[in-house]
């Protein structure tokens, strides 16, 4: 019964102040707080306009209307009034490594919790004067400690509710006046807050690493065994190279066979372009040949000659000096370096046989990376491998309005006329991909404005919809949020704050094969904000988030 009720009373506490929640309301997430808590904690995100789960860290915006749980308030009032009353078994007595009931005479029961405010742990019983008085329930309840004097201030033996900044420790409203007087100081419930959030981040971080790490040893146990394994697992070794240069082959196949046949399309289009420019051509000389035939007929001398000149005057023939048609077959060159690709081939399999087959036996377990290229110091080093992107439409949220060639993009309240069929459009969010892909080296730059723009880069295959398709709060984009006063970076949902100078103008660098992203702060002199290392596993497109009344711009760079 009593691990029942335990259970219970943790269900229905407020995650925020560790409480039994008051006036408990329930958020789009599903996760309950208190209101009061759960309205300070939006407060503070007003200036962000995102208003987000302190537990699951789901977005939300605009910011949800909150209204109590009626359901949820019934068993919170059910609970105070009948799950502590359970009495007392052999189980509910303090053990050696129980914490005791202090309230407790003679043989003592186990303390279910401990006040903050009193300094006193209590059991089931003695601890409801503190679930019935008004005075006492305003009185901070944790989980049993033995080590509340800790809380009492050596030097006024006063409990210590208050934080120093300054110098890094928990101190009593006493040494505010003296010691600790003119320093930074804070209640210590929200430094606990402010410092419980750093450690989520820090545990996800952890918990990264140590999936990374396993994966990481997972893969080293794989190459132990096809170390050990026999001379037939070394012919399958050789079958899967062989496999792979296929592939390539086929991938080139597939690369020329694109082209050619993008090839065809674009001089198709342009002949029928001109086809279509000759036919008007013809239709309006007949329509004139008809007039002139008429015009001949007339018996009127002085009625020909007052037509004769504006029915006589003939348009500028279209040009067709570029019409060259050739009896040849239009890509037999494609087809002769297909062929002498062929033919280099057969030389090197042939030539090359004793080396490949050196290569294979020589292949360590552990194969080092190359070194990457060194990475730009200067804008003019980066400048070098400035790319031009524009924006694809078909991907631009109804709420962005693109302009200056698909190069501008900003936040309207009046929805554009995009086809919501689309499939690779944002849906919900207002963001936007660039129409070009990017891989090896690349360089772009953003001018921004407004109250909030985010930089970003993602894979093709991002979603289009729901909480996870905003830039960041995924693992396929990663983000550089800039606002008015400071940046934020965001992957998979973790979000890292960016120290730095903001700019209006902000630098994106890529090196795709590195694995390597990096974010500057663009004015007279460039500074670096974040630098990710990490691997790329697929072409990346620059992607942007227009807040309200905002804008940015894909700069063109010389």
């Amino acid at each position: 019964m009593e691990q029942k009720n335990q259970l219970d009373q943790e269900t229905i506490s407020c995650s925020i102040c560790l409480d039994l929640l008051k006036d408990p309301v329930t958020i789009p997430c599903g996760h309950s707080y208190c209101m009061s808590c759960i309205k300070g904690f939006w407060d503070a995100e007003d200036q962000r306009k995102i208003y987000s789960c302190p537990q699951c860290r789901e977005a939300f915006t605009p910011r949800p209307v909150l209204k109590k749980n009626t359901m949820l308030a019934a068993l919170v009032e059910q609970l105070k009034k009948t799950g502590l009353q359970a009495a007392p078994a052999d189980h509910c007595y303090a053990g050696p490594e129980d914490v005791a009931c202090d309230v407790c005479t003679g043989r003592k029961l186990k303390a279910i919790k401990s006040c903050l405010q009193c300094l006193v742990s209590y059991c089931e019983n003695h601890l409801q004067s503190h679930l019935e008085s008004t005075k006492l329930k305003k009185h901070k309840l944790v989980e049993p400690s033995e080590k509340l004097q800790e809380n009492i201030c050596s030097r006024h033996d006063e409990v210590m509710k208050i934080f120093c900044r300054t110098d890094k420790k928990c101190i009593c409203y006493l040494c505010t006046m003296d010691e600790h007087k003119g320093h930074d100081t804070v209640p210590a419930a929200a430094e606990r807050t402010e410092r419980q959030r750093e450690l989520e981040v820090s545990r996800l971080n952890i918990q990264q690493r140590i999936q990374d790490r396993e994966k990481d040893v997972k893969l080293l146990q794989q190459e132990v065994e096809a170390v050990s394994r026999s001379a037939d697992e070394a012919v399958e070794d050789s079958e899967k190279t062989f496999t792979q240069l296929i592939r390539l082959l086929q991938k080139r196949s597939s690369d020329v066979k694109q082209q050619i046949r993008s090839q065809q399309e674009t001089e198709m289009r342009r002949v029928k372009e001109l086809q279509e420019k000759l036919q008007q051509e013809i239709t309006e000389l007949k329509r004139k040949d008809a007039e002139l035939k008429q015009l001949s007929h007339t018996e009127d001398h002085n009625q020909f000659l007052h037509n004769y000149p504006s029915v006589s005057q003939l348009s500028e023939p279209t040009d067709s000096s570029s019409i060259n048609i050739r009896p040849l077959r239009y890509f037999e060159d494609v087809t002769a370096a297909v062929s002498e690709l062929r033919d280099k081939l057969q030389d090197i399999l042939k030539d090359k046989w004793t080396n490949i087959s050196r290569s294979v036996t020589e292949v360590d377990v552990l194969l080092s990376e190359p070194e990457p290229e060194p990475e730009p110091k200067i804008r003019a080093d980066f400048l070098k491998y400035s790319r031009e992107i524009t924006l694809d439409p078909n991907t631009a949220n109804t709420r962005l309005l693109l302009s200056d060639g698909n190069r501008k993009v900003t936040y309207t309240l009046q929805q554009q006329s995009y086809s919501r069929l689309h499939t690779d459009r944002f849906t919900e969010y207002p963001q936007v991909l660039s129409r070009e892909s990017l891989t090896g080296r690349c360089y772009w730059e953003v001018e921004w404005g407004g109250a909030m723009v985010f930089v970003a880069v993602a894979y093709k295959n991002i979603n289009r919809a729901g909480r996870e398709s905003v830039f960041g709060r995924n693992d396929k984009s990663w983000s550089l949020d800039c606002y008015t006063n400071r940046y934020d970076f965001w992957f998979n949902n973790i979000q890292t704050p960016v120290s730095g100078p903001v700019s209006s103008r902000v630098g994106v660098y890529l090196d795709h094969r590195a694995g390597i992203l990096s974010f500057y702060s663009v004015s007279e002199t460039m500074t670096l904000l974040h630098r990710v290392q990490t691997t790329f596993t697929q072409p990346l497109y620059a992607g942007l988030y227009v807040g309200y009344e905002s804008t940015a711009v894909l700069c063109k760079l010389k």
